[in-house]
C-alpha cells in the first residue's frame, strides 16, 4: 500500500525540530529510524500530515560513560550499540541488543525510536524500566528528566509532550555486585517477543538483594513493571524457593491477550519460566562481579 500524503521536514537543529512539532502538534510525527513508523504509514494504520526527520541533527548519536551513568544519545543505532564495548558491562544489554528484530532493522533503528514509540512489544521499554534508567526529553519548555518507570501511560502513549523529543537515555552504571539478564521467547528472527523478561539485581552484604528491577515485554498494553516481584526480592538472599516465588509474582503482573503467538495462559506461564531464567542468570552474573 501507499502512505497517505504528508509534508516532509528535515530540520538541521534540535530547536528547529522542536519548533516544527510545536507548530503542527498532533499532526506531526518524529521520524528517527522509521522501522515502526514507515510500515505503519504504508499499511495506513496511522497517518500524519507532517513527518519531522531528525536523522541529520548532530549530537544525537553517542555512547559514553560519565559520572556514574551510561549515557546513550537517542539517535544511536541499535547496530552501533551491538558493537559497543560499553554495553558488555551490562549483561542485560549484551543479551538484548542482538535479539532486537534482525540485522537490517538494527542498522537503521534507534534506541530513542524504540523507547519513544510506546509499543509494549518493543524490547527497550522493559529493559530501561528494569535498569532504573532516566529518559531525557527536550521541548519548548527546556529539558526534563523522566524516570523510565513513569514514562509509559497507555498503548502507544508516553509522557512525551507534543513538542518534546527524546534526546538521551541515562542508565546507572553497575556498582559492586550487580548483574542483569534479558530472556526472550520469539517464534523466529525478526519477530516480536511472545514474552520477554528483563531483570537487574544489585547485591549487598552476604549476597542479599539491595535493589531489584523486573519488567516484562509484550504482556500488556504497556511494558509491565513487576513491582511486587521486585519488592519481594529486596533484602532476600536468593535461592530456588525465592526465585520461584519472584517468578510467580512477575507472571502475575502480566495481562497478556491471546493471539497467534499463543493463548493468554501460555504467555503468562512463559513469563514465569523466563523470569526464573533471567533471575538465575542475573544472580550468577552479580555473584561474579567485582
Amino acid at each position: 500500500m501507499i502512505p497517505a500524503p504528508f509534508d516532509y521536514h528535515r530540520p538541521a537543529t534540535l530547536d528547529e525540530a522542536i519548533g516544527l512539532l510545536a507548530r503542527y502538534g498532533d499532526q506531526a510525527k518524529v521520524l528517527a529510524g522509521g522501522m515502526s513508523l514507515l510500515p505503519t504509514l504504508k499499511l495506513r494504520l496511522g497517518s500524519y500530515a507532517h513527518l519531522v526527520d531528525i536523522n541529520r541533527i548532530p549530537g544525537l548519536e553517542y555512547i559514553k560513560e560519565d559520572k556514574g551513568w551510561l549515557r546513550i544519545g537517542a539517535g544511536t543505532r541499535q547496530a552501533t550499540l551491538e558493537r559497543s564495548e560499553a554495553i558488555k558491562r551490562f549483561g542485560i544489554l549484551a543479551d538484548a541488543v542482538p535479539l532486537i528484530a534482525d540485522p537490517l532493522v538494527r542498522n537503521r533503528g534507534t534506541i530513542g525510536g524504540n523507547i519513544a514509540n510506546g509499543d509494549p512489544a518493543n524490547d527497550w521499554p522493559a529493559i530501561v524500566i528494569a535498569l532504573g534508567a532516566e529518559l531525557v526529553a527536550k521541548g519548548r519548555g527546556g529539558e526534563r528528566v523522566i524516570p523510565a518507570s513513569r514514562f509509559y501511560k497507555g498503548l502507544f502513549v508516553t509522557d512525551l509532550k507534543a513538542d518534546e523529543i527524546l534526546t538521551e537515555v541515562r542508565i546507572p552504571a553497575p556498582a559492586g555486585q550487580s548483574g542483569g539478564a534479558y530472556r526472550k521467547l520469539k517464534r523466529k528472527t525478526g519477530d516480536y517477543a511472545v514474552v520477554a523478561v528483563a531483570v537487574q539485581l544489585a547485591l549487598g552484604k552476604g549476597g542479599a538483594v539491595e535493589r531489584a528491577g523486573v519488567a516484562l515485554t509484550n504482556v500488556g498494553p504497556t511494558p509491565t513493571d513487576a513491582v511486587a516481584a521486585a519488592k519481594f526480592l529486596a533484602g532476600k538472599t536468593l535461592d530456588d524457593k525465592t526465585i520461584a516465588e519472584a517468578s510467580r509474582l512477575a507472571a502475575a503482573a502480566a495481562s497478556p491477550s491471546g493471539d497467534r503467538r499463543g493463548s493468554s495462559e501460555y504467555k503468562r506461564e512463559m513469563a514465569r519460566v523466563l523470569a526464573g531464567r533471567a533471575l538465575n542468570a542475573a544472580l550468577e552474573r552479580a555473584a561474579r562481579a567485582n
